[in-house]
């Protein structure tokens, strides 16, 4: 059985929905705000499912939150909602979709105090798995220790995405600024 992530893609095969995740997304840095919101809605709704059924639904996700825009998702009406609640191709779970609506306009107020929500992120670095899950249930809906820890280590915030043995670390590593070794 795979202990780690490599290991699991490198199990699967290279034709899986998880090996380009793996070699081109988890744990590499994210700059701009509206994929690092996306990342954090994406994890909320893995919460009870397979992240493969995630990652099969990604592009739906993107094309049903309008590219995960932080400012129309802020905005999203109750007919917004009703619209996603019917939208198959994402999961329509009415507590993962108010949390996606709250958390745009909570990360809206967030980068109107910090410029971006990145910065926020990077203030609040370095931080233990337990200081950042306290800080995003204080800040955040639908954000509990697995979600948070998922998010944060596909962002490139807490290691082990990758183990050292794989050829995505070294790639990661590069691109991660110089105070995320901290």
């Amino acid at each position: 059985m795979a202990t780690t992530y490599c290991e699991f893609v490198l199990n699967k095969g290279k034709d899986t929905v998880h090996r380009d995740y793996h070699d081109k997304e988890y744990g590499f840095p994210i700059d701009d705000d509206n994929l690092l919101f996306a990342r954090l809605v994406l994890e909320i709704n893995q919460a009870g499912l397979s992240w493969e059924t995630i990652l099969k639904k990604k592009d739906n996700f993107f094309k049903a939150f309008d590219n995960f825009n932080i400012d129309k998702v802020a905005r999203y009406t109750d007919k917004k909602k009703e619209k996603l609640m019917q939208d198959a191709g994402i999961i329509r779970n009415r507590l993962k979709i108010e949390a996606a609506i709250h958390n745009a306009k909570t990360i809206k107020t967030i980068q109107k105090e910090n410029d971006s929500f990145k910065n926020w992120l990077d203030k609040h670095h370095p931080k233990s798995k337990e200081e950042w899950v306290k800080l995003f249930k204080q800040t955040f809906r639908f954000t509990g220790g697995e979600i948070v820890n998922e998010f944060l280590m596909s962002a490139g915030y807490l290691p082990g995405a990758h183990s050292e043995t794989c050829p995505v670390y070294k790639k990661v590593m590069k691109k991660k600024p110089k105070w995320a070794e901290r």
